[in-house]
């Protein structure tokens, strides 16, 4: 799919000089499944109907027009123009002057009604509604937006009392990273996937809007492997994300205009209280601009205004307020010796170190050291292709660096990329083929960082990685408790343990010499040496609770393992399918990875046909090639290959020889 924006044609000799963009086609509909399932069971026969909530943006509209859709459906909308027409959402469908008890008569035999926008509704299209949700005879989808004022009856449905009510949370990095790269044709690199999600904040809406300005920009770049497009580089303003910028570009007050520009110029650090007028900071906090940080300190509340308003700035006004920035070399540091610990104790959840993330989006460049111990940390969590965007970055700048070439090494173990490509820096502009945004900016995307920004200390990156050997085994000395050297049997840089090929049984000498090492270099009684310890005794039961434990620690990539292992050693079908599923479940969350314990399992997911038809599609064969091979309809093998990329987590036909372990006779099949 072309990157380019379809421009307009017109007759207009002024509208020719300005060319319109066309509006750009519908997203696919994506990571919603379950909130579709609940919707169209709440509209079933004998159902009342549902009241779907949310923040604007976050596709309320777009997951009821799939509920409805091939429905018999009446929609009506409230808009902000007619909240003083009384029963104005409702005029195409009432004659004039009716009342309100009458208007319900009349749509009493309406079998499902969609009201979009209810909080827009006028008071007597509001009170309409509440009574036939209280009468129950027409079924009702009614959309409401949360955080902003509503009419009485419709905060009443809001309130989940009349009706069963469904609040959409954001929609997860994995379904964003899906939208993305349904939208230009190729996956984003995980950075930028991480950027554009942090920017977009929830927000369907304002994440096209990005991508539109990144397109706008002009060419984006590839990763090494070209497998992926990259974005670097400081956010263009243009009208779209201005207007959704408006709540800070359009104070009318100077000082609270100066301190927005002051945070904006300070990022990626927060401004101490004492810098700033107090009152000047209570009012934008009180308007919901600012937020104050447990220590003492400000910055803005939306991650999209820093960025919109240092692109409005002028040069002059932008060099003034640079000079001001805090230095960031201590506090990148910081993160790194933050990331070390918690990796020490075993205990890699969910953190937050901004500095790094927003240096290498803005295109500044991290040292190799931090970058070194970001991958360690994004793949212990099993996120191993930022872990190999993280790598990359650092050779970027420190070409050979031993740690990051050891992460990169051992994340693309993990993905099945048992020979890694050499990471190479950007490309130049020219250099065919093009990437999807056009050639590779030959941009500040791979500089070291700037002057000032000090190399994490020797203990901030962990030796290297302890490494784990590339066939999984754990090394003299490792600890894999702490994760140095390995997370537990066979350690994190190699993947799941090797365990005497796929037919060796649980307990085998193989498995239990491997394990009984494991065990002797754990901590007694941690996680990872009762892993070993389970899997030598063959104990499904046990696994499956270090699988919860490790889950809960934020190894998930292991706690996958950890279950996969349990599905082969349950004697009960019931617990061996429960396990298969929590480790499929998380698989899918580790970003593609393929180890061996994991190997054919997401394939269990299918049905028989669509087995069939995804093992020949990751062979290379088209969908045509399928359909004439199988006798089936090339629209049949389309809609099985789309059920398929759903289960299994895919976004696209690229990904599925990732996930399965083709038979010998297809290998090296081409389309």
């Amino acid at each position: 799919m072309s990157m380019r924006t379809p421009v307009e044609v017109t007759t207009s000799v002024r509208d020719a000089r300005t060319p319109r963009p066309l509006p750009s086609p519908p997203w696919p509909f994506t990571g919603r499944g379950e909130e579709l399932e609940l919707v169209r069971r709440a509209l079933g026969a004998g159902r009342s109907g549902i009241v779907v909530t949310g923040p604007p943006g976050r596709g309320r509209g777009r997951l009821a027009a799939e509920a409805v859709r091939g429905t018999e459906c009446v929609r009506v909308a409230g808009t902000p123009e007619t909240r003083g027409t009384a029963l104005a959402a409702f005029a195409p469908l009432l004659p004039e002057g009716v009342t309100l008890h009458r208007a319900v008569q009349l749509l009493a035999d309406v079998g499902l009604l969609l009201v979009d926008d209810a909080h827009l509704l006028d008071d007597g299209s509001a009170a309409l509604v509440h009574q036939l949700a209280v009468q129950g005879r027409t079924r009702l989808l009614v959309l409401v937006a949360d955080g902003v004022p509503a009419p009485d009856a419709v905060a009443r449905l809001r309130s989940g009392d009349l009706l069963p009510r469904l609040a959409l949370d954001p929609l997860p990095r994995e379904d964003v990273v899906q939208l993305l790269s349904a939208a230009t044709g190729l996956r984003p690199e995980p950075l930028t996937a991480n950027r554009l999600h942090r920017l977009a904040g929830g927000d369907l809406g304002l994440l096209r809007d990005l991508l539109d300005a990144v397109r706008d920009q002009g060419p984006a770049g590839r990763s090494a492997d070209r497998a992926e497009w990259r974005w670097r580089g400081p956010l263009p303003a243009p009208p779209a994300l201005r207007e959704r910028a408006a709540a800070v570009l359009g104070r009318p007050c100077p000082e609270e205009r100066e301190i927005l520009d002051r945070l904006a110029f300070a990022e990626p650090l927060p401004l101490a209280v004492e810098e700033l007028d107090l009152g000047v900071l209570e009012r934008l906090e009180g308007d919901g601009l600012i937020r104050a940080d447990d220590d003492v300190s400000v910055r803005l509340a939306h991650p999209l205004h820093g960025p919109v308003l240092r692109a409005v700035a002028g040069r002059l006004r932008a060099r003034r307020l640079s000079q001001g920035r805090p230095p960031w070399g201590a506090a990148l540091e910081a993160e790194a010796e933050e990331l070390a610990r918690r990796i020490d104790g075993a205990d890699v959840r969910s953190g937050t170190a901004p500095v790094g993330e927003w240096l290498v989006g803005e295109g500044e460049g991290v040292p190799a050291g931090y970058a070194a111990v970001r991958a360690r940390f994004a793949r212990l969590r099993g996120e191993v292709r930022e872990a190999v965007a993280w790598a990359r970055e650092g050779l970027a700048g420190t070409p050979g660096d031993p740690g990051c070439l050891a992460e990169l090494g051992h994340a693309g173990t993990q993905l099945g990329e048992f020979a890694p490509a050499a990471p190479s820096r950007p490309e130049p502009a020219g250099h065919a083929p093009g990437p999807p945004f056009g050639p590779e900016r030959a941009s500040s995307a791979g500089r070291p960082g700037r002057a000032g920004a000090r190399r994490p200390s020797p203990s901030a990156a962990p030796n290297g990685d302890g490494g784990a050997a590339a066939d999984g085994g754990a090394p003299a000395g490792a600890r894999p408790d702490t994760g140095e050297g390995g997370h537990g049997p066979g350690g994190p840089g190699g993947g799941s343990p090797r365990t005497g090929g796929p037919g060796t049984r649980p307990g085998s000498p193989d498995r239990a010499t491997h394990h009984d090492a494991a065990r002797r270099a754990a901590p007694a009684g941690g996680v990872f040496a009762r892993h070993a310890d389970a899997l030598a005794r063959g104990d499904g039961p046990g696994l499956d609770d270090v699988a919860a434990e490790l889950e809960e620690r934020g190894f998930l990539l292991l706690a996958a393992e950890a279950h996969a292992q349990a599905a082969q050693l349950h004697r009960d079908p019931r617990a061996a399918r429960t396990a298969r599923t929590r480790a499929v479940a998380l698989a899918h969350r580790c970003q593609g990875a393929r180890t061996p314990a994991l190997a054919g399992l997401v394939l269990g997911e299918l049905t028989a046909r669509q087995r069939q038809i995804v093992t020949l599609a990751a062979a290379g064969l088209s969908n045509r090639q399928i359909a004439e091979r199988l006798t089936l309809s090339v629209r049949t093998v389309g809609n099985h290959l789309y059920g398929a990329y759903t289960r299994l987590g895919a976004s696209d036909r690229a990904a599925l020889p990732c996930l399965v372990e083709l038979p010998n006779g297809l290998m090296g099949r081409t389309a």
